[in-house]
């Protein structure tokens, strides 16, 4: 059973701005947002909890090879990178990579995510994905994110990017080709079945893993994003069903006893903790109690 925790490395996913009113971190910068003692503490944490997989959302936070250019001030560089993911894999944690394609959550692609769509585009992921597939020596997954591409999602950017119909199915198709190459299956935020579930459905390849997400307290059918994790079931794809702290404490838990009743245990492969908050000291409590969240699930687990 797999039992992951999503972490930051870059932040740069949201509003190219500030935006009063609303959190600082939320707007992307030149500058590489992590505190390395914070995310030393956590992962002591994370393997005292008993999580077995990191999903680390890379963004601009590593001088890549193939693309230097998209680097923020002080990105690990390619040694940094390595020398950690050997240290995960010692503490018997699994590292997996993200990199959010999403044109939601693009902002740290610099250029790029404003050439969506084109030829330079599709070099650029091709290039991204094959070198992080090397990085992090073929995993098992690799989360392409692709969550979230509407206009009410972007109405504070200054520059808005939304792909529809054919055009969202070619790029998503395009991107997780791109992951099967390299022998690694490739991993999603599931939320676009929420709006368009006849062509999720008939589009979507069962091959892609998919992550419905959900982080309320009440878990009733009638609610479309708990709905979501019945009919992912009822059309027999895999999931990592995703929990969080973000509006409650109690998410998590909830989600892993509604999903062990109506998941079938052979499409179940485990459970996915967010926290979204950066890697920063200001924000270690809200990191602190999404682990213990996943400790006291796993806990739990067995006697459900």
């Amino acid at each position: 059973m797999i039992w992951s925790y999503l972490i930051h490395l870059s932040y740069n996913m949201w509003a190219d701005r500030d935006v009063p009113g609303r959190e600082e971190y939320l707007s992307a910068k030149p500058y590489l947002r992590f505190d390395d003692h914070l995310w030393n503490d956590l992962l002591k944490e994370m393997k005292k909890a008993g999580i077995n997989m990191i999903v680390i959302d890379l963004g601009d936070g590593v001088k890549y090879e193939s693309h230097p250019e998209i680097a923020v001030k002080n990105a690990w560089t390619l040694e940094r990178l390595k020398e950690e993911l050997a240290k995960l894999r010692e503490m018997g944690i699994e590292p997996i990579p993200k990199l959010n394609f999403s044109t939601c959550h693009d902002i740290w692609l610099g250029p790029y995510s404003r050439c969506v769509s084109t030829e330079t585009y599709y070099e650029v992921c091709q290039d991204l994905i094959s070198e992080v597939i090397d990085l992090f020596e073929k995993p098992r997954f690799f989360h392409l994110g692709m969550d979230e591409e509407t206009a009410q999602h972007q109405r504070h950017y200054e520059y808005v990017v939304i792909r529809q119909y054919d055009l969202w199915w070619h790029d998503l198709l395009f991107l997780v080709r791109e992951v099967e190459k390299g022998g690694v299956r490739p991993w999603i935020w599931s939320d676009y079945v929420w709006r368009h579930p006849e062509t999720f459905f008939e589009k979507m390849p069962k091959t892609v893993l998919q992550s419905n997400w959900y982080y309320g307290s009440e878990f009733k059918e009638e609610i479309t994003y708990v709905k979501a994790y019945l009919d992912l079931e009822e059309h027999g794809y895999n999931q990592i069903p995703t929990g969080s702290n973000w509006s409650v404490q109690e998410n998590f838990e909830k989600t892993v006893a509604y999903c062990k009743k109506h998941i079938s245990p052979d499409r179940l492969l485990g459970f996915l903790q967010t926290v979204w908050k950066p890697t920063l000291k200001d924000y270690r409590e809200s990191h602190i109690q999404a682990i213990e969240a996943v400790s006291r699930a796993r806990r739990r687990w067995a006697n459900m």
